[in-house]
């Protein structure tokens, strides 16, 4: 198969595109600097600025995960525009190049996986939380929103339409531990608050076999949680990495230290879900990594 990848450069994107080269398929990506994403990725994949440079070459799947660090700057009102902007534009450009294929009666592209994030249903407390469940307004949930709201008139394309609604990304070499573990490893580690708010999370294989499960399964469509099926709240989190660093988690960071900090951003700290992949597993699809024990000591273990 060829497929277009957005945010190909990315944590996952990367990754994915490496799975899909060594799966024999063909890989294009869409980046802001071609040259540099080259260099950073399996030499076979082909890179452009936009989608449209890639044409005269119809992908037979997209997948979508284009867009700004949510955690990478406070969010003042200009950054809460440009997470949703760099979003938003990315997908609408997909859907428009799709119009594009179909107005130079060229094949579209079967499916389109679109990223969405945990953050879709917003602070959900200690109540579990399926696809089905109704969110919590706030600004994270308004991004995602927007995000997939995005992505909906490909639909009318007739391409089909999986979003992943994506919990935190674990693995070596950057994601949610990249920034969690020097302290840790320092002993320095704790809960954040008082650590009951809800942390899903997902390997990133798992996180990259459930793209390529939603790419190949014709029949599946809409929303799916891409979280693992056991997640922990944020004290079973700080505890799990500290024994599988041999450290202690004894310094645990006050709620008012990450508002001061953080402002409204310090709510992905301090608030979560307990989101379960409810139509990924009713659609087949098996974790490598169940379990934080398991995916830790996959990740850290020697």
């Amino acid at each position: 198969m060829r497929i277009l990848v957005t945010g190909g450069t990315g944590f996952v994107g990367k990754r994915l595109c490496e799975k899909l080269i060594d799966g024999g398929h063909q890989v294009d990506v869409v980046s802001r600097s071609p040259s540099q994403a080259a260099r950073g990725l399996p030499r076979e994949c082909n890179a452009g600025k936009s989608a449209m440079a890639f044409i005269d070459t119809p992908p037979d799947a997209i997948v979508n995960l284009a867009g700004e660090p949510i955690a990478g700057k406070r969010w003042s009102d200009a950054q809460k525009k440009r997470l949703i902007s760099s979003r938003v534009e990315a997908t609408t450009a997909l859907v428009e190049f799709c119009k594009a294929l179909q107005k130079a009666d060229k094949p579209l592209p079967a499916v389109m996986v679109s990223g969405s994030a945990m953050g879709y249903y917003g602070d959900q407390g200690q109540k579990k939380v399926d696809e089905e469940t109704p969110p919590h307004p706030e600004f994270a949930h308004r991004l995602c929103a927007q995000w997939e709201a995005a992505a909906e008139p490909i639909k009318a394309l007739g391409v089909r339409l999986a979003i992943l609604r994506i919990g935190l990304v674990l693995d070596e070499g950057g994601g949610t531990l990249a920034k969690m573990l020097p302290p840790f490893k320092l002993g320095l580690g704790g809960r954040f608050g008082d650590g009951r708010q809800f942390m899903p999370w997902v390997h990133r294989e798992d996180l990259v076999e459930a793209i390529l499960y939603l790419i190949n399964k014709s029949g599946l469509e809409g929303p799916f949680n891409a979280g693992a099926p056991h997640p922990v709240t944020n004290r079973e989190f700080s505890q799990t990495l500290a024994r599988h660093l041999n450290r202690p988690a004894i310094f645990p960071v006050p709620a008012f230290v990450l508002k001061a900090g953080l402002g409204e951003m310090s709510r992905l700290l301090l608030t979560g879900a307990d989101m379960r992949p409810e139509r990924l597993h009713a659609a087949g699809f098996n974790f490598g990594y169940p379990t934080l024990d398991k995916a830790l000591a996959d990740i850290l273990d020697d």
